[in-house]
């Protein structure tokens, strides 16, 4: 069984982090003297074919895409594939070609954040 990512954002800076083991307190992680609230993937109302991440299977291999502009302030940051409780995650930056590959392990979960309009999922068959 896969772990799913948890991605938290500060609101007011723009900070995104992901979380390896959350707290149980009442603390919360905060960052400009707010709670950082947890993204919950394809919640923002945009255009689904443009964000959601796709993929094919070729020799052994997922390989991940997201159809995205990779315009210098509208782009891709970074596409992340987990698989058998391992992670894998590729960064990109604005003129990149968003495309990121591991394993194919059936169930895997890849994730797309857009800068502009956050994180998005995909599941493996």
């Amino acid at each position: 069984m896969n772990k799913e990512l948890k991605i938290k954002k500060c609101f007011k800076c723009g900070a995104v982090i992901k979380v390896i083991d959350d707290c149980n307190c009442t603390c919360g992680f905060q960052c400009c003297g707010e709670e950082m609230k947890t993204l919950v993937p394809n919640s923002v109302d945009a255009a689904v074919e443009k964000h959601v991440p796709t993929y094919e299977i070729k020799d052994g291999k997922i390989f991940a895409r997201v159809n995205h502009v990779m315009e210098e302030n509208h782009y891709i940051e970074w596409i992340s594939i987990v698989f058998d409780g391992e992670e894998k995650t590729t960064y990109f930056k604005p003129g990149d070609e968003p495309v990121a590959h591991c394993k194919y392990v059936p169930g895997s979960i890849i994730y797309a954040y857009c800068n502009t309009h956050g994180l998005w999922k995909k599941e493996v068959d």
